[in-house]
């Protein structure tokens, strides 16, 4: 301005003593725009208004435009203050509204919100710039306080790991600007669900600042939902587990009353014939008797074996056993003992040659062929034979048990795989009565054949067959077997 003095009247220069100041105000705090622009305006005043050299002012309209222009200086400078501080509010609730959006999504993709404890401290800690701890129950709330029962993150001395306790029970926040304690040095803020709450934290060293303590607030909150409902899932799996497990003791129990009536009648029945009526019997006759029984216990030993067995294999508490087996040894075991039980039936096997040893606990597969053999005489009609095979495909080796039955229908294609089911519905009509009149059993035969597969890494699958009948495929994978030792000694 003092280089434009020579070139522009009084006026021209009071608007560009403004113009600088509204720059100014841009850049400058509030209180250094306002003290700038009072400096400004006396020296303004000293070098361009006459009498130049003095504060005093000549004439009264150049007060009013000193004054004007000091004036509105100065209500620039407070109004681009404010909405600079406006702006501010607004791009901090907009980062804290993106920070919440991400950190609801974070937790609703999560399993297990625990492991995003870490990412809760980080994110008060940023938006406090404070220390920050915190606890989250794992399960329940524990009658005492006890450290084994949260997962704590952060550094908490003792009056803070009580707060935090405090806060965790109470479902109350506490510290300065809340409703409770504020003459505490730190926020504690509990992690609220509905009407619970499921963690604690501090944040140490704060002032009273409401819209911080509300962000903070809110995400302890958004963790809080997210164990609730973490809780709430697992409380739901375990009624689930315990109803299902309700529903299978019912059910075993409802099989056993009805499928274990028919043989136990005939076992007692023939026993006590051969007990009480052994001298009138004749030898053919006793012979008769006594090879019910046996059948009879046999088959009673056959259904309870599965039962037992599906539910150790339910419980995984069964340990394997397994050990190179030849399949041709398996297959010829397990023929022999059906032929025995089933002396009329016919059984065929078809091996390929050149098969690998199986890695398998031979016990239970030995099992798993009896079911399927079992089960596939039993839904077939005498005269239709029944067959076993076995191929190598690739890198799986495939058991087949395979009969000419009335098949199954394909909606229970997967069912009859599930316990104490036992493939009501053929798939022709016509064998309804075939099947209906050969159901005896518990249901869980199939039920154990398809978890000894699973246990030993394969499957287990239906195939219907072309021209009627049913294919039970066992697919064992492959696995190299070790190589044989060489003897390298001479012959004597």
């Amino acid at each position: 301005m003092m280089l434009l003095d020579r070139h522009l009247d009084l006026a021209n220069l009071a608007l560009t003593f403004v113009l600088t100041s509204v720059l100014a105000a841009l850049w400058l705090p509030a209180w250094l725009s306002v003290g700038a622009t009072i400096v400004s305006a006396l020296a303004f005043n000293w070098l361009f208004v006459p009498p130049r050299g003095a504060f005093s002012i000549g004439l009264h309209q150049h007060a009013l435009l000193l004054l004007a222009m000091a004036a509105l200086s100065v209500i620039v400078a407070l109004l681009v203050s404010r909405l600079r501080r406006q702006s501010l509010a607004l791009q901090g609730a907009v980062a804290r509204a993106d920070q919440l959006r991400h950190w609801s999504e974070t937790l609703r993709d999560a399993a297990d919100p625990l492991v995003h404890m870490g990412d809760l401290q980080d994110a008060l800690m940023v938006l406090t710039g404070k220390a920050v701890a915190a606890l989250a129950l794992k399960d329940q709330l524990p009658a005492t306080d006890d450290r084994a029962a949260v997962v704590l993150t952060g550094t908490a001395d003792a009056d803070q790991l009580a707060g935090l306790w405090h806060c965790l029970r109470r479902n109350q926040s506490m510290g300065p600007g809340t409703a409770s304690h504020r003459e505490l040095p730190a926020w504690y803020l509990p992690m609220q669900g509905r009407g619970t709450s499921r963690g604690a934290a501090v944040i140490d060293d704060v002032d009273e600042d409401p819209p911080v303590l509300a962000h903070a607030q809110a995400l302890c909150n958004q963790m809080g939902v997210a164990l609730q409902r973490a809780s709430a899932a697992r409380e739901e799996v375990q009624v689930r587990e315990r109803a299902q497990a309700q529903e299978v003791r019912n059910t075993l129990l409802a099989a056993i009353a009805h499928d274990y009536r028919t043989p136990l009648a005939t076992i007692v029945g023939a026993a006590s014939s051969l007990h009480e009526q052994s001298a009138r019997l004749g030898a053919e006759q006793r012979a008769r008797l006594a090879s019910t029984v046996l059948q009879e216990a046999s088959r009673l030993s056959r259904m309870t074996d599965n039962t037992l067995q599906l539910a150790r294999l339910d419980a995984g508490a069964l340990s394997l056993r397994c050990d190179w087996e030849s399949a041709e040894e398996l297959i010829g075991t397990v023929l022999r003992r059906a032929r025995e039980r089933a002396p009329r039936r016919s059984l065929r096997a078809r091996l390929e040659p050149d098969l690998p040893l199986l890695w398998c606990d031979a016990i239970l597969l030995s099992q798993l062929l009896d079911n399927l053999i079992d089960n596939a005489l039993k839904y077939s009609p005498e005269n239709a034979p029944v067959e076993v095979l076995v191929r190598h495909l690739g890198e799986h080796v495939m058991l087949a048990v395979r009969d000419r039955g009335p098949g199954i229908a394909p909606a229970w294609k997967e069912r009859v795989f599930q316990v104490f089911q036992r493939g009501a519905e053929a798939a022709d009509a016509r064998a309804s009565s075939l099947v209906q009149a050969s159901r005896p059993g518990v249901g869980v035969g199939l039920a154990v054949c398809r978890s000894i597969a699973l246990v030993h890494g394969g499957e287990l699958r239906l195939r219907a067959r072309g021209h009627g009948g049913c294919s039970f495929e066992c697919l064992l994978p492959v696995k190299d077997a070790p190589a044989q030792p060489i003897d390298t000694e001479s012959p004597p």
